[in-house]
């Protein structure tokens, strides 16, 4: 029987929040996380090592909250936290199935998590334990696509994979135009000059500057996380 081979051998997985929360895209939807919990297992089999940061959209958003009254520094910490609540809510559903984890954070709470050592982050991934981490970047302004960039440079990642709720990037709105077009690949300054909502543009420009590769993919089509680390056609790939 033929051994399947991973292409990565680590890999930094973006989550939204609004994933977390289902198909109404708020709160947590325990059905969802479960199913994510289970995809994740599978490439763990292959022995990948994994790295997950988490949005926090599904709970609250500090930019939207900025524009209601609350001071934006403000309101982006409260998102951080919201973070925090999803990285626990998939820890959860990744023991119960037997995959040992590990929760970081780039905001002390040591009654909760591991404060962001990335040095440990890293030791955690050669025992074989998924890491998640909460907290963003620790610091307002920066949104949790930035966090991602950050975090997949610092442990080595040799990509990121941005799960979405699309198969791609497209050129424009596929839920609002019939005849969108999907990109295979893409190079990031094409990304850039075409204003393709791929990351933030500090997020992106960090990836851009250190070669990180992004691949963008359905998250909720069964099997799609294994077959991209597999390294079949999946998605969209952003590279140089």
């Amino acid at each position: 029987m033929k051994t399947l081979k991973p292409k990565y051998r680590r890999i930094l997985i973006k989550l939204s929040g609004e994933a977390l929360g289902g198909t109404e895209a708020v709160g947590i939807c325990p059905e969802a996380i479960h199913d994510m919990a289970k995809q994740i297992a599978q490439v763990r089999t292959l022995g990948v090592q994994i790295v997950i940061v988490v949005g926090g959209g599904n709970i609250y958003r500090g930019l939207p909250g900025s524009e209601r009254g609350i001071e934006r520094a403000t309101g982006d910490y409260m998102g951080m936290l919201a973070t925090v609540i999803n990285a626990l809510a998939l820890q959860d559903a990744l023991e119960k199935i037997g995959v040992a984890t590990r929760v970081q954070t780039a905001i002390t709470m040591s009654q909760l998590a591991e404060p962001f050592i990335r040095r440990r982050a890293v030791r955690h991934l050669e025992k074989g334990r998924v890491v998640i981490f909460g907290g963003g970047t620790g610091n307002p302004y920066f949104s949790t696509d930035t966090a991602a960039a950050l975090r997949a440079n610092e442990i080595g990642a040799e990509v990121i994979l941005k799960a979405t709720k699309v198969d791609g990037i497209y050129d424009s709105d596929p839920f609002k135009n019939a005849k969108a077009k999907r990109f295979a690949q893409i190079s990031y300054i094409e990304a850039l000059q075409k204003q393709l909502k791929v990351m933030d543009s500090t997020a992106f420009s960090l990836c851009m500057d250190n070669r990180m590769p992004i691949i963008v993919f359905d998250l909720f089509k069964p099997g799609n996380l294994r077959r991209v680390v597999l390294g079949e056609k999946v998605g969209t790939l952003v590279t140089t």
